[in-house]
């Protein structure tokens, strides 16, 4: 009764972080699609090649509320793919007030989130540059229309009936966008957690610690597990020294929070969402084991 007690508290708390950063999301975009949607394709078209800077900055702040915010604007088509990439890779989650409590020295913290961001930026750049490239190379537009309103039909908030128009239909739909998404996340989260019971945290952290490449693997599919309990383990796992800056970096920069989650939610190209995943895993991965390879430590 005691683990079940916990697996909820931890699921309902982890699920409540995400409210006031899905609720001013939504806020924004269907602001967006209410009013100024010609105006904010114009400021997206200007902006997004700065995209992904502005990503791994934002990324780095210690708040899986983030990458959600994130998702919604990919699915919506609002960021490009690089932007969204950027900030999945640096995006903190728990790793930063892990490394406070246990009192790790501020510079290492700092070079580690900025090292962070910088492959975020890099990597989405390079993403974005790719896409343009394909896009160019088939004679046709890499700018996605900003779709807004498909999450409204998706979510059937009706924020495009006339009655809901102005301030009160904005904060309506945003409303029910927000509850519906968080129901969602505590559902999985829920689900999640039971399962990481069930096979313990300790079995993980025994098969992080296999052989170097397996383990960098290893990391990065824990660090898919949408639940804050992967960048618990692993940053746990270097704190111990029992797993390399690599292997840490292999699955905190694939960890997003739950912003796959909420991906795979909100926008309806499941191929897409699954090659996205795949991409996150292949970039973090790689990195960790170029890190190691080059012995780099901090």
């Amino acid at each position: 009764m005691e683990m079940i007690i916990d697996v909820v508290l931890d699921a309902v708390i982890d699920s409540l972080k995400i409210l006031p950063f899905l609720f001013v999301t939504y806020l924004i975009m269907e602001y967006l699609e209410h009013k100024t949607s010609e105006f904010t394709s114009s400021i997206v078209e200007k902006t997004e090649y700065l995209g992904p800077l502005w990503g791994g900055l934002i990324g780095i702040f210690p708040q899986c509320g983030f990458s959600a915010a994130a998702s919604n604007f990919y699915a919506g088509r609002v960021i490009t793919l690089g932007t969204l990439i950027a900030i999945y890779l640096s995006t903190s989650d728990e790793m930063v007030p892990l490394f406070i409590s246990e009192h790790v020295p501020l510079p290492v913290l700092i070079k580690i989130l900025a090292l962070k961001a910088l492959i975020g930026i890099i990597a989405g750049f390079i993403i974005d540059f790719v896409v343009h490239a394909y896009h160019k190379a088939k004679n046709r537009s890499a700018n996605d229309p900003i779709r807004i309103e498909a999450l409204c039909e998706k979510e059937h908030c009706h924020c495009e009936d006339e009655e809901h128009e102005g301030l009160i239909g904005i904060v309506r739909s945003a409303f029910v966008h927000t509850i519906h998404i968080f129901l969602f996340v505590l559902i999985f989260t829920l689900i999640l957690g039971f399962v990481i019971e069930l096979i313990g945290e300790e079995n993980l952290a025994v098969l992080l610690k296999t052989s170097p490449v397996i383990s960098h693997i290893l990391a990065g599919l824990v660090g898919l597990i949408p639940n804050c309990a992967a960048s618990v383990i692993i940053t746990e796992l270097y704190l111990d020294e029992m797993i390399t800056l690599g292997t840490m970096m292999s699955g905190l920069l694939v960890s997003a929070g739950i912003g796959l989650l909420v991906l795979f939610r909100v926008n309806d190209d499941k191929r897409e969402n699954f090659n996205i995943a795949v991409l996150l895993f292949f970039v973090g991965t790689i990195v960790g084991l170029l890190l190691d390879g080059f012995k780099i430590v901090l």
